[in-house]
């Protein structure tokens, strides 16, 4: 069984892009791209995942990150964290290095701002664009190339690499200059971490008081209570289902960007706070891969 559900693509100029990183996002994302009808070059820290990809996309492969790069319009990331960005763009294997002047490299990975605007000015100094594209849908957003993509970089950049980032997307926004695409994603993770926990609260209440949680759920679905994570994570938490979805590691990983940056912009963020040592509840229970829904472990 294919790893992307079938999706109509907009009829676009294959181009020769790049993927580094093929990950629970990655590997669908690049999939995307080769069904869309662009040549694709993958890179993958473990060669066996870009070997699957290969098995059931086609394309090529590459052993280093500047080797996938060469000749590419565009590349594409999307890797763990600030440290594994910089280890893909920069030095004599990484993707810069191997980038032709007028590229664009596009980086999916929820990284800070401050890392954003770093490879943006490394990128223009060797005269490539860099834009920052953090993404919102979770793995089903990219298996179904459904993603919410917040981008920050230049004009030029973004309307370049749209066009092909259409393939796995939604919607593909430019929201202001390097780094907002990055502020965005931690608009949108500050917004989770208070609405899930509002859910986990009540169903945990409306359990304790003896209702039918499933009936209830359907009932305020349909007022003012309605939200993504109610209609998609409700039933599995009255389930006590969370093997699946955005881990609780990653979950922290993001709101630790969030509290640093706003540690620097004075933003006050007490119940982000609240919910991030919630989450460290949750890792401190073994629940570190579960779905981020699995704050309702905490209060049963």
């Amino acid at each position: 069984m294919s790893s992307i559900a079938s999706k109509t693509y907009e009829s676009v100029a294959p181009m020769k892009v790049a993927f580094l990183g093929l990950g629970v996002m990655g590997f669908p994302m690049a999939g995307h791209l080769a069904r869309a009808g662009h040549s694709v070059t993958v890179y993958n820290r473990s060669p066996a995942k870009a070997q699957a990809w290969l098995a059931e996309f086609g394309g090529s492969a590459k052993a280093t990150p500047r080797e996938a790069a060469t000749g590419a319009d565009i590349v594409f990331s999307c890797v763990g964290n600030d440290d594994d960005l910089r280890a893909v763009t920069l030095g004599a294997d990484g993707a810069f290095a191997g980038m032709a002047p007028g590229a664009v490299f596009v980086d999916h990975t929820t990284a800070s701002a401050d890392v954003a605007r770093e490879l943006y000015g490394a990128a223009k100094n060797l005269g490539l664009a860099f834009v920052d594209a953090p993404v919102s849908g979770g793995q089903a957003g990219a298996q179904n190339g459904l993603l919410t993509v917040m981008c920050g970089g230049d004009a030029a950049a973004f309307e370049k690499a749209q066009p092909a980032a259409m393939a796995f997307s939604r919607a593909f926004t430019l929201l202001g200059a390097s780094g907002a695409g990055q502020l965005a994603k931690m608009v949108n993770q500050i917004c989770i971490a208070g609405l899930v926990q509002g859910l986990a609260e009540a169903i945990a209440f409306g359990q304790k008081a003896g209702l039918d949680m499933k009936q209830v759920l359907d009932v305020i679905g349909k007022g003012a209570a309605q939200s993504w994570q109610l209609d998609n994570r409700g039933k599995t938490m009255v389930a006590d289902q969370f093997d699946f979805g955005f881990a609780v590691d990653w979950m922290r990983k993001d709101l630790g960007l969030v509290l640093d940056e706003a540690k620097r912009n004075g933003a006050r963020l007490p119940v982000t706070a609240l919910v991030d040592q919630f989450y460290a509840d949750v890792q401190a229970m073994g629940g570190n891969r579960l779905d981020t829904s699995s704050l309702i472990k905490r209060l049963k």
